[in-house]
């Protein structure tokens, strides 16, 4: 019974802890463009100019 007064604040700081993460996380904008990720990687990057300096 004394181990359950320990573990439930403990449970509930983390559920807090989780939660507020979690809001930031929305607020930040993590969650703003699902699909832009998926639809990148359809696409093919511009191939980058070589420089003649670079060739040994």
């Amino acid at each position: 019974m004394s181990s359950l007064l320990l573990l439930i604040p403990i449970a509930l700081a983390l559920g807090a802890l989780y939660l507020i993460a979690f809001l930031w996380s929305l607020r930040a904008g993590q969650y703003d463009d699902l699909e832009g990720a998926a639809a990148r990687i359809l696409f093919e990057d511009e191939p980058m100019e070589r420089d003649d300096r670079d060739r040994d």
